[in-house]
């Protein structure tokens, strides 16, 4: 088995740093007879897109071939650590594949009928149940649980809530109890105090953070992850929503005022970890795209990257660059949190296999 050794500079310290791959696993330690395969650029642990979804396409599930393409398409952008934030489709079979990146599943996304996007979610009829399917996914997912938080109510004619705030309490403690963190889809302001003082762990998008509601996102320790590039889907929603206007204007106001929130939230210590949104509106392998938006919403180039590699990896519980992991690393000529270079790896390793 060949032994691998690169050499660089690592981030975020920028000391320079070298890596022996054995057996698809880092060693610190220096090997004998090692092919150096790098030498003199940066070196990062892989990419991480924490909101990601493999399997779905702009037309919903997808076969499970367009799936692997869609893996495929996120490793050769370095991206080698997907957290699959709610799909229909069962990926479990990628996981015995060394060639494809590690996914972290959420399960399907837990929603009320008619509250979400058709064919994605499992539509609960009754709101007392959410906590049993919650535990139920808890136990069949990868240590998260997804939840719609808030949707249009055509009755109401804008966003608003799917669920009451003691049912909330209630789900997010059952999957505490499984094990399970809890995530939720929340666009509007108005679902996002239950959410958070029933104790969820991440908000996804978060287009209405408020000081307030940044305030408690600070006392319980809540997570964002913006999506900031599908948040420029909002006014094509919105041009598309003409029999709604209330919704329509609502979705406007959020897009205009989204920058500010988010580095509002970023200013005041909100942990922030970047996600795409992949696999809808959003086309796969764009996590670079995501980086350079939390830096022009006030991230720091070391922050943003942080928060698509080293932060991400510590938050999801996933080892980044040390002895005995898994070497699943890229490799830049130049410095990664320079504009223009984090698309473009000289290398990319995933369980020391190079790409």
């Amino acid at each position: 088995m060949t032994t691998l050794h690169v050499r660089g500079r690592g981030l975020p310290g920028g000391d320079e740093v070298q890596w022996w791959i054995r057996g698809g696993v880092l060693s610190a330690e220096p090997v004998a007879g090692a092919e150096t395969i790098f030498d003199g650029g940066w070196i990062i642990p892989g990419l991480v897109d924490a909101h990601c979804h493999v399997g779905l396409g702009p037309g919903g599930a997808v076969e499970l071939d367009e799936a692997e393409r869609q893996a495929q398409t996120e490793r050769q952008a370095g991206a080698l650590l997907l957290r699959d934030a709610g799909s229909p489709v069962d990926t479990r079979g990628f996981d015995d594949r060394d060639d494809l990146p590690r996914i972290i599943r959420a399960g399907r996304h837990l929603a009320r009928p008619k509250r979400y996007m058709p064919g994605l979610p499992i539509d609960i009829e009754d709101e007392s149940q959410l906590p049993q399917y919650v535990a139920e996914q808890a136990r069949r997912g990868d240590g998260w649980v997804k939840l719609v938080g808030d949707w249009i109510d055509r009755g109401v004619g804008d966003l608003a809530p799917l669920w009451s705030d003691d049912v909330l309490k209630a789900a997010i403690d059952a999957a505490h109890a499984n094990g399970a963190r809890v995530t939720a889809h929340v666009f509007g302001e108005a679902a996002l105090p239950g959410l958070i003082n029933a104790g969820i762990d991440c908000i996804e998008h978060g287009t209405g953070i408020t000081d307030d509601i940044i305030e408690l996102m600070l006392a319980h320790g809540t997570a964002l992850v913006p999506t900031l590039i599908n948040i420029e889907n909002f006014p094509g929603i919105a041009e598309k929503a003409t029999k709604f206007p209330a919704y329509a204007k609502h979705m406007r106001d959020l897009y205009a005022t989204c920058p500010q929130r988010v580095g509002a939230a970023h200013e005041a210590g909100v942990p922030i970890y970047a996600g795409t949104d992949a696999g809808g509106m959003i086309a796969h392998g764009r996590i670079a795209d995501e980086v350079a938006a939390l830096r022009r919403v006030g991230l720091s180039p070391t922050e943003a990257l942080g928060a698509a590699s080293w932060d991400a990896r510590n938050w999801l519980g996933r080892p980044a660059l040390e002895h005995g992991a898994s070497a699943d690393l890229i490799c830049y000529a130049d410095d990664p949190r320079l504009p223009g270079v984090l698309d473009h790896p000289a290398l990319v390793i995933l369980r020391g296999r190079v790409y």
